[in-house]
């Protein structure tokens, strides 16, 4: 049963999503104090595959974690959808260096990296070379642990929040199955100030038309995608 019927049932506000860019968090009129909203207040600039927020000059070149940039504003949740539209400039963007949301986090922890897409922060580090080959002949053998490592529990009623590109809906395991989720498996293309999805190879000129741009394909949720 969805959860507006479960919340016109039991008299509460019906929860909605934040429509400020950078949020997409789920609330209530009830439930939606001054600052528990982080949002981006201006629109996105693009040049040469440069992404930039201008309200907060972050930036990076992969769009993946150009939107998974924190907001740098706080206020209240909001159903209006603000009027903004993005800017693609032919001025260069200056290099000045920021902190990538990625740092920190080697090739082997890093989600992109893993799932064999580019990284912008690992793509030109170069690949760890292997110990050189020693004499082992006289080394007693070492017995691997035949032990799986454990497995992430999680809990079947618990809400959790899909992370498929395009989606982003609230759902519990329960309920989840193989055509409950609606989303872009990717990925998303810019050029020649069009952006789209490659997976359904449409493409518009405005940022907001592109965010509106309707998921092709149906799937699992998955709160811990890429």
């Amino acid at each position: 049963m969805s959860t507006a019927t479960d919340a016109a049932k039991s008299g509460t506000a019906a929860p909605v999503r934040c429509q400020r860019i950078g949020c997409d968090a789920v609330f209530t009129d009830d439930d939606n104090p001054e600052g528990s909203c982080q949002y981006h207040p201006s629109a996105p600039m693009f040049h040469d595959g440069m992404k930039e927020w201008s309200c907060c000059k972050q930036r990076s070149h992969d769009f993946s974690l150009f939107l998974q940039i924190p907001g740098c504003t706080t206020g209240k949740h909001t159903t209006e959808k603000p009027i903004t539209k993005a800017v693609s400039t032919n001025n260069p963007i200056k290099a000045t260096p920021i902190q990538s949301s990625k740092q920190g986090v080697g090739v082997d922890a890093c989600a992109r990296c893993r799932q064999g897409f580019f990284c912008s922060d690992h793509g030109s580090q170069p690949k760890p070379q292997k110990p050189a080959a020693t004499d082992d002949t006289n080394k007693e053998p070492v017995e691997k642990s035949s032990v799986p490592p454990p497995k992430k529990r999680i809990d079947i009623n618990e809400p959790r929040i899909c992370k498929n590109k395009g989606c982003g809906k609230s759902y519990k395991e329960k309920d989840n199955h193989d055509s409950a989720c609606d989303y872009h498996p990717g990925p998303a293309v810019f050029h020649d100030r069009m952006r789209g999805w490659k997976c359904c190879d449409v493409h518009v000129k405005e940022f907001d038309e592109f965010m509106e741009i309707p998921p092709c394909t149906k799937g699992w949720h998955n709160a811990d995608a890429v």
